[in-house]
């Protein structure tokens, strides 16, 4: 009762101080975040415009800034004791110190030639680590700007009535899915783990989040859509890609290992009185607003945040994902573990059955190997294959290092398993849906 009274009584004489409180940081993160521009024939989002500005700046010491980036979260488990809290955190401070080996071959050249082929240590470190160890520090600067002032609970509100019923989380998390398809994994993890931090997301509903919604950015898929020859079909690709990723996160919402997580938190999201859905928006965001920190508090808390998120991926990143990459390379691993998808896959009639499940698989390892492996493909085979390398949303390289650094209580065998249905039901999906991009465009 106590804060619907302060809810309304923000509302009736809301201070033109706070109006502009809620506002203006929003609408700022929304152009940083959301809003392409072209600036030298380049047209992508202002952070990522300010993140190639950063790397451009520190031209060759970008590497030196990855590595010692990479040296601190090694060193960052052993400074806090979280090493010793399970047998995982053992292995994976094991690994961040072999990241650090991997690191420096990467960035000297030395070691075995076969480590330096371009689709091994100089994919993850020039492709990977660098732009996500820029991308997290500066995007934390201004994520202040989306998630501390209001847009976020005000936005939260107006869509409820499409992210509760089919997705199972409150309606705030449609600024995470966003955050992701037009910036990065990584962004939309970072404002999934501050707002569980908050108490704002139970465990389950920031599991949703980050293994249904924190898939690779739009920018990306355009990479793939050109690896594959599908730019031609862009839009339907696009577009069939997006709807399938978030229909597969609907349908392993509703069963284990997502279902059975523990849903309770400490700072629900308002419920709309009926007919009054507008009018709640707006009292919510000025309230949080009215209580919003200072602009600079709020970036220092954020960027620190972000700066321990960056240290905590990269070394995992290089370690964790050279391990995948030469297991897809120079193993039968991803062979074997192919076959379980193949009927998903074969149900459909496509020839190269066999070879797609098998490509798909070794997405596990790193989400672009589908799209490496299976370039020369029939257009069917290739169409799914960018799909899958997109909504199966998991990945060792990178995305799976990411959820594990955050505060979210989920195990790394949850996240395979997570991974293995949604492989399976992607692929299920994509075929038939490259069946119909084909057979309307004549082909």
């Amino acid at each position: 009762m106590a804060s619907q009274e302060q809810t309304t009584g923000v509302a009736r004489r809301p201070s033109p101080t706070t109006v502009l409180k809620l506002f203006v940081p929003s609408a700022l993160g929304i152009l940083i975040f959301f809003v392409p521009l072209t600036i030298a024939g380049r047209t992508t989002i202002p952070l990522d415009h300010m993140v190639t500005g950063a790397k451009t700046l520190l031209g060759e010491a970008s590497g030196f800034y990855a590595l010692a980036l990479i040296v601190a979260g090694a060193i960052y488990p052993l400074y806090k004791g979280i090493w010793r809290r399970s047998l995982t955190d053992v292995i994976f401070t094991v690994l961040k110190f072999a990241g650090i080996l991997t690191a420096v071959l990467a960035l000297t050249g030395w070691g075995p030639a076969f480590l330096h082929t371009p689709d091994m240590l100089p994919f993850l470190f020039e492709k990977l680590v660098i732009p996500v160890g820029l991308i997290v520090p500066i995007g934390a600067i201004f994520l202040a700007l989306l998630i501390s002032f209001g847009l976020l609970e005000l936005i939260g509100v107006l869509v409820q009535p499409i992210m509760r019923p089919i997705w199972r989380t409150p309606g705030r998390s449609a600024i995470d899915a966003v955050a992701s398809f037009v910036g990065s994994y990584s962004i939309g993890l970072l404002i999934t783990n501050r707002v569980y931090q908050a108490g704002e997301y139970s465990a389950r509903e920031a599991a949703i989040i980050a293994t249904g919604f924190s898939t690779v950015s739009a920018t990306f898929m355009i990479i793939v859509a050109k690896t594959l020859d599908l730019m031609s079909m862009w839009n339907a690709y696009f577009w069939l890609t997006l709807v399938i990723t978030f229909l597969v996160t609907a349908i392993t919402v509703r069963i284990p290992p997502l279902s059975g997580m523990d849903d309770a938190k400490t700072d629900p999201e308002p419920e709309a009185v009926p007919g009054k859905r507008l009018s709640t928006a707006w009292h919510t965001g000025l309230e949080v607003a009215a209580k919003a920190p200072s602009l600079p508090a709020s970036v220092v808390l954020n960027f620190r945040e972000g700066l321990v998120m960056a240290i905590s991926i990269l070394p995992s990143i290089m370690s964790v994902g050279l391990l995948g990459l030469l297991a897809a390379k120079y193993t039968p691993l991803f062979e074997w573990l192919g076959w379980l998808f193949y009927p998903f896959v074969a149900i459909w009639g496509l020839e190269e059955a066999a070879v797609l499940a098998q490509a798909s698989a070794a997405g596990l390892a790193e989400m672009f190997l589908p799209a490496l492996l299976m370039g020369d493909a029939g257009f069917v085979a290739r169409f799914a294959a960018g799909v899958v390398s997109v909504s199966s949303v998991l990945f060792f390289s990178a995305s799976i290092p990411c959820i594990l650094s955050t505060s979210i209580p989920i195990s790394v065998g949850r996240i395979v398993v997570i991974w293995f249905i949604r492989l399976a039901l992607s692929l299920t999906l994509a075929v038939p849906a490259g069946y119909l991009v084909l057979a309307i465009s004549g082909g």
